[in-house]
């Protein structure tokens, strides 16, 4: 299965799909980032769709088409969203419907959206961690693949807490999208 994959940031969660051998054959990045550099650095094709806008105005299905639109040119039939940071629309979810991945920094449905490390921590608990889920059009929302724990510790914080769960990320997300795509990798 032709896994494309959805990223903003360092890519460390890209690299570890790359590492164990994921089939990725695109990588899309809303911004310039490191993801961009490791999947050229992986002679993966990376298309830069760039968001531009951040004002109200945003118009969300026009760039989710543009998202989609980049996808379709690599034959993706798995989409893994590894950190990005733009909310997708529903012609996303029409087109990838149960075929679209997302990792949370949280034990779903606790500490839905973007500040999930940040609110955990705010609301004293003990245990977080972190969930793949299906890509619904409500966010963070979608049916639950996998999850695992992870403590929070004393003296933790946003910075420590979140660094320990992208370390569970970093193996437990490859894992599932392994088991997805209906292959056992070819792990470097």
């Amino acid at each position: 299965m032709r896994v494309g994959v959805l990223a903003s940031g360092s890519g460390t969660i890209l690299r570890a799909m790359l590492d164990r051998g994921l089939p990725v054959v695109v990588v899309a990045a809303d911004r310039p980032c490191g993801a961009i550099d490791i999947a050229r650095g992986a002679s993966v094709p990376a298309e830069l769709v760039e968001r531009r806008d951040f004002s109200p105005g945003f118009d969300r299905v026009a760039y989710t088409h543009d998202i989609v639109d980049a996808l379709r040119r690599h034959d993706v039939e798995l989409v893994a969203i590894a950190g990005f940071g733009t909310i997708l629309s529903k012609p996303f979810v029409d087109v990838y419907s149960g075929r679209a991945v997302n990792t949370h920094p949280a034990l779903l449905p606790a500490f839905k959206g973007w500040h999930a490390v940040r609110e955990a921590l705010e609301a004293g608990v003990k245990v977080t961690g972190t969930t793949v889920h299906l890509v619904t059009e409500d966010v963070d929302a979608g049916p639950i693949l996998a999850q695992e724990a992870v403590p929070v510790l004393d003296g933790d914080t946003e910075e420590t807490l979140h660094e320990r769960i992208k370390e569970v990320e970093r193996r437990l997300y490859p894992e599932v999208i392994e088991r997805l795509a209906g292959t056992t990798g070819a792990r470097a």
